[in-house]
């Protein structure tokens, strides 16, 4: 008898009885794929379609009730007051307006200044009760200014609020004020 001569397994001649394994189709995935897409925009539509579709048409609603607010009927008659006994309006009394035309012992609100000791160089009228605020005007040694509120105390002066005979309004430094009468 003849040996036979035995071949590892790497070289051993293919079963031909199993058919080899083969390779999947991509056109199935594709197909399937599709499908379902196809399936969930099918169900979105739907989804939406229900959310936005206006409400079926309900019944009738109800007539509307109206209440009628009324007060209950008092149980006895209140008693009328008689009416009070007029008293006299009272009187007005005007409130005394200062004399001007006599100056004060010292700068006052409501009366007259006179702009004095300046080396005649005149007096700055500024717009805030500080020398950072802005100048409004410049008025020459002498000039009646009518003091209209103050003092107030910034960078080392008294402020003097004051109008001119223009009409001009602004705050000066009270060093530089005397009190004076009426023109």
């Amino acid at each position: 008898m003849a040996e036979e001569q035995q071949l590892p397994d790497s070289h051993a001649t293919p079963d031909r009885s199993t058919p080899p394994p083969r390779e999947p189709i991509p056109w199935r995935w594709l197909a399937l794929g599709l499908l379902a897409t196809l399936v969930g925009l099918i169900a979105v539509a739907a989804l939406a379609s229900a959310w936005l579709a206006p409400p079926p048409e309900t019944a009738a609603l109800p007539a509307p009730t109206i209440i009628r607010l009324t007060a209950p009927p008092s149980p006895t008659p209140s008693l009328t007051l008689p009416p009070a006994t007029p008293t006299s309006a009272p009187t007005f009394t005007p409130i005394p307006t200062p004399d001007v035309a006599i100056a004060p012992e010292t700068v006052t609100i409501g009366y007259y200044a006179a702009v004095v000791s300046t080396g005649e160089i005149g007096l700055i009228v500024r717009g805030g009760p500080s020398r950072r605020n802005l100048q409004v005007s410049l008025i020459p040694e002498g000039t009646l200014l009518l003091v209209l509120d103050g003092p107030v105390a910034g960078d080392d002066f008294q402020w003097w609020q004051v109008r001119l005979e223009d009409g001009t309004e602004g705050w000066v430094a009270g060093e530089f004020l005397a009190p004076a009468a009426a023109p």
